[in-house]
């Protein structure tokens, strides 16, 4: 397990996490862990470790001192994630919808990795289905973590007092005790000494001036964020002791073949962009595709389209997965922009999608 950060933002201002369709009218519900490299990387600048931080996380071909997940929705104790792809959704049920929430408890995963039943008869999960996330229900209350809202905004020319047509944003608002949290992975002990200071002093910075779109309009700002150093993954999910499988039914055990070792598979909790040393079997495994662009900070200019492996996935290949950062920067651009897509993932037990 990797020394890591457990960072709780608590927002309190609307944020926009601009969609991959790029339409103002819908906004995403994570942000995802190559923004969140690129706002750090920014923040990194601005406190004057830029150049360092870029050769110990992306130039320096060792494989990254730092690696993000993306952020996800929490209310109070409740930190949710996207559920492993072979695994969700189980399988139907007459109260609640599975395959309509996006993001599921922690304790959820866990019942499904040690192949248990997720119980629901007693009514104690509810889909909601505007934020996409399953929550517990307590005694039939609930809250969800954000609602997706529209605000309208309209240029008033200062002279004339004569206002422009009006604009509709989509934006999330966030519920009382509700808001996002990530994890960041330090390679050992050593990169956690050197950075584990300064990533946070990046995190405060990005509160106080925001994180995600509009951020002019004061948006996608946080109290002071929360840290909870731990050991990635064992402070978030509890993983099932590794298994093998059982002779089959009537062969004495004595003399049966010896079993064979359950197949690894590891779980994402952030895009994932392939590196060459990176053996993955893409003919199985439960995964998806993402493209993402972007616009370079104070210039303007659109990035390369590039294609990353979504959140959720689950990936069989040789060895943990690595990932890579591709420079992004368009044609005859000055400078390289890098696309973070180093892996954080979490190895489980294969289980073939139902």
């Amino acid at each position: 397990m990797y020394p890591s950060i457990l960072v709780k933002l608590r927002p309190q201002t609307p944020w926009r996490i601009g969609p991959a369709s790029g339409s103002r009218s819908q906004t995403e519900a994570v942000f995802h862990s190559d923004s969140l490299y690129s706002a750090v990387t920014l923040a990194m600048d601005a406190l004057g470790w830029m150049e360092e931080w870029l050769a110990a996380t992306a130039t320096g071909g060792e494989g990254p001192a730092v690696r993000f997940s993306s952020c996800f929705p929490f209310v109070e104790d409740t930190l949710l994630i996207a559920p492993p792809r072979n695994l969700w959704p189980p399988p139907p049920s007459a109260r609640v919808r599975w395959v309509a929430a996006r993001y599921v408890p922690f304790s959820v995963v866990e019942t499904l990795l040690r192949e248990e039943r997720l119980r629901d008869e007693d009514g104690s999960w509810v889909v909601d289905a505007e934020s996409q996330c399953l929550i517990p229900s307590r005694g039939g209350k609930w809250r969800p973590p954000f609602r997706v809202t529209v605000r309208h905004t309209a240029a008033v020319d200062r002279i004339t007092g004569v206002s422009g047509e009006a604009e509709a944003t989509a934006c999330l608002e966030f519920s009382a005790g509700a808001g996002l949290w990530c994890v960041v992975a330090f390679s050992s002990d050593e990169a956690r000494q050197i950075w584990a200071r300064r990533v946070e002093s990046c995190f405060r910075l990005l509160a106080d001036t925001g994180l995600g779109g509009e951020r002019s309009r004061g948006w996608g700002r946080s109290a002071a964020p929360e840290f909870l150093p731990g050991r990635f993954p064992g402070r978030l999910v509890k993983l099932p002791a590794a298994r093998t499988s059982e002779p089959a039914e009537g062969v004495p055990e004595e003399t049966a073949a010896a079993p064979a070792p359950a197949e690894t598979a590891y779980w994402l909790w952030s895009l994932f962009s392939p590196a060459p040393s990176d053996s993955v079997d893409w003919q199985r495994g439960a995964y998806s595709l993402t493209s993402r662009a972007g616009r370079i900070e104070r210039h303007g200019a659109v990035t390369r389209h590039v294609r990353l492996v979504g959140e959720g996935s689950v990936l069989l290949a040789g060895g943990p997965l690595e990932g890579a950062a591709p420079n992004v920067a368009p044609a005859d651009f000055p400078h390289p922009v890098y696309r973070n897509g180093f892996a954080l993932a979490v190895p489980i037990p294969w289980r073939v999608p139902a």
